[in-house]
């Protein structure tokens, strides 16, 4: 998210805006290259971690670092977010390929629905 966030918020009262600031100055920054998604019937749970050899065959064995719980409203303004911001990605820099093997020889992707997660078990690598 950014820095500032700005938007016409729902007031009896028209003219009148909310502004957020984030605070973002104690935050710290951590890689991930893996994130596995699973719900309950009121929350959605990410879990963050790094895969060191996410290409090898057999068991891989991932630590997950950090764990992200949100409702699903939450959850669905981060798919619009994210959304939005991989099409200006790809818009700007082109196609982003998934399968690595397609990326080894320059082939193309076609992409899942908006909304669904790839991967069995709702695992994003």
């Amino acid at each position: 998210m950014s820095e500032r966030e700005e938007g016409a918020a729902s007031h009896p009262q028209q003219g009148q805006t909310t502004e957020v600031v984030v605070d973002d100055s104690q935050t710290l920054p951590s890689y991930s290259n893996f994130c596995r998604v699973t719900a309950t019937p009121e929350e959605v749970i990410l879990d963050f971690g790094l895969n060191p050899q996410p290409f090898a065959t057999g068991r891989q064995d991932v630590k997950a670092n950090q764990r992200i719980v949100m409702n699903f409203y939450t959850a669905k303004r981060l798919l619009t977010a994210l959304s939005m911001t991989i099409q200006r990605h790809e818009g700007t820099f082109g196609s982003i390929e998934l399968d690595v093997r397609r990326r080894a020889t320059g082939g193309t992707q076609s992409y899942p629905q908006p909304g669904r997660v790839g991967g069995p078990q709702g695992v994003v690598e």
